[in-house]
């Protein structure tokens, strides 16, 4: 556990607050972003599905003083890996969005990236380490 800055708290606390707003967005409006986007539905929604469980464990982190920092590290590298996998996805043919689906994909994946970077400068800022 680590005394968790005040930076790495509302770097946490806004990635679960748009994380939970695409969340809500993915699950309950699959078939209209699935239009909107010419991307598949069942990704939309399993996407926002798995965002409900992100949400909660970031929302959770964002909300202590005390964090472990594996887990932290794990959401940093998480977020990494999902910015680079979603830019991969565009070149990978296995999905063909129009404008505004890449437009959308290429935004979120640059969100995710800044929250990463956002993270990661909150977890150096943080205090040693929170004994017990």
């Amino acid at each position: 556990m680590i005394d968790a800055s005040t930076f790495l708290r509302r770097a946490l606390l806004a990635d679960a607050v748009f994380s939970g707003i695409a969340a809500l967005g993915f699950t309950f409006g699959a078939g209209a972003f699935a239009a909107l986007f010419n991307l598949p539905e069942t990704l939309l929604r399993e996407t926002g599905l798995f965002l409900i469980a992100y949400t909660a464990l970031v929302g959770w982190l964002a909300s202590r003083s005390a964090v472990p920092k594996m887990l932290v590290m794990l959401v940093v590298a998480g977020n990494a890996a999902w910015t680079l996998a979603s830019i991969a996805l565009l070149f990978s043919g296995a999905v063909a969005p129009n404008l505004l689906g890449e437009l959308m994909v290429v935004a979120q994946a640059i969100a995710t990236g800044v929250f990463a970077e956002l993270q990661y400068v909150g977890l150096r800022k943080s205090g040693s380490a929170v004994t017990a």
